[in-house]
């Protein structure tokens, strides 16, 4: 046995492509290379070197595994780190800024099938929207051992309509909600009318009487929730007029500032008091505000459950024109608390879904502030990047001469 065993060729680790392929050739069934070093892994010859670092677009190689083993100068740049930072690294944690730990990250499961895709998304860890390649590459083995992963800066017109059909797939899902909600909405009238002709009609005893009451509150309940996702689906007519955003923002502050101090939260205003208008519904707007400042609230508790003076919720309110020259009031409400995974970023408006426990929240506080700002003809997006902010972005058109 030792003499056979001695006979057999040791795998060897080499960076040329050549020596690669003879050790390929010599490796007997059942043994197999480990997966390369980290550094000096694809070391590339140094015409491709000087073509990959030239390259404007930001390259990245990774392992199927989702590691990143070589990076070009555009792609350092994006992320504002450096090679040492980078090379070694989770793709998710440089290009989305991180996951959480329960969560796995969509792209680095999408990697492992070592299949291409090409996508249009935004990219929180090279902070901006590109249309992302993947590119799987195959040594001479005929199999995939690395990834090429690259990002182009979308344009003005492309983030718009990739924007176009985000709102597209929100209102396909919202018709479904509406419809859903106006189909339980009678039987669901029905059963609490008749509990209630129960309840004054009938004699019960105490025990019965409960029962009733309990059933009158749980179909309020759900009434409540159809009522909800009507108004995310935009069909809650709401009677506007010109009003002054940053009314809105003082009023709901006003109800909030108690909570905000009991949890040591740094409040950051950065509010113009233009006396530019908007067209909207006060009690409408401050629900939105609220929601937002809810989630803020939740998100520093979560990462700082005592006092610290990172514990900062920012919210500003400032006119500026758009690219198609319409002036916009921009709300932006920014909290440095947990942040969300960029798995998440494209679910966060739809109803039910939520990034609390559950019995933590209902999943629709987001969704009915999508569909309220949507009903005054605004927008609103978001931005997040993992431990280290999220911010909420409401764009409101201005008052004109015709809004009166």
């Amino acid at each position: 046995m030792t003499g056979k065993a001695a006979d057999i060729p040791q795998p060897q680790l080499c960076s040329s492509t050549t020596a690669r392929h003879d050790n390929a050739a010599r490796q007997p069934k059942g043994i197999l290379l480990r997966p390369p070093p980290l550094h000096h892994v694809h070391h590339l010859p140094n015409q491709w070197e000087h073509i990959f670092n030239g390259l404007e677009l930001p390259c990245l190689l990774v392992r199927p595994d989702g590691i990143i083993i070589e990076v070009n100068e555009a792609a350092l740049k994006a992320a504002k780190k450096s090679r040492q930072e980078v090379i070694g690294q989770g793709i998710c944690k440089i290009i989305h800024g991180g996951r959480w730990p329960h969560l796995p990250c969509p792209l680095e499961e999408f990697l492992k099938n070592c299949t291409s895709k090409v996508e249009e998304t935004r990219l929180p860890g090279l902070h901006g929207e590109y249309l992302f390649s993947i590119i799987p590459i195959k040594g001479a083995s005929e199999t995939v051992d690395m990834i090429l992963l690259t990002a182009r800066d979308l344009s003005s017109d492309e983030i718009r309509k990739v924007d176009y059909m985000r709102n597209g797939k929100l209102a396909a899902i919202g018709e479904l909600a509406a419809g859903v909600a106006h189909e339980i909405n009678n039987p669901i009238t029905g059963i609490i009318n008749f509990a209630q002709i129960l309840l004054d009609s009938y004699t019960f005893d105490s025990a019965g009487i409960e029962m009733i009451q309990k059933i009158i509150e749980e179909g309020e309940r759900i009434a409540s929730i159809t009522k909800n996702l009507i108004a995310f689906a935009r069909e809650d007519i709401t009677v506007r007029e010109p009003i002054n955003p940053a009314e809105a923002i003082y009023s709901s502050l006003a109800l909030v500032s108690h909570q905000l101090k009991r949890d040591g939260i740094i409040l950051v205003p950065h509010i113009c008091n233009d006396a530019t208008l908007v067209s909207a519904n006060f009690k409408k707007l401050q629900q939105v505000m609220l929601n937002l400042i809810s989630n803020s609230r939740y998100a520093l508790n979560q990462r700082y459950p005592g006092a610290n003076s990172g514990k900062i919720l920012e919210i500003s309110c400032n006119y500026a024109n758009r690219d198609d020259g319409c002036r916009i009031c921009r709300i932006i409400v920014k909290d440095y608390g947990t942040g969300m995974p960029q798995s998440l970023l494209e679910h966060i408006f739809e109803p039910f879904f939520s990034t609390k426990p559950p019995g933590e929240g209902t999943g629709l506080g987001l969704s009915i502030s999508y569909g309220i700002i949507k009903e005054h003809g605004g927008n609103i997006s978001v931005n997040s990047i993992m431990e280290q902010f999220t911010e909420m972005i409401i764009d409101l058109p201005v008052c004109t001469r015709a809004d009166g």
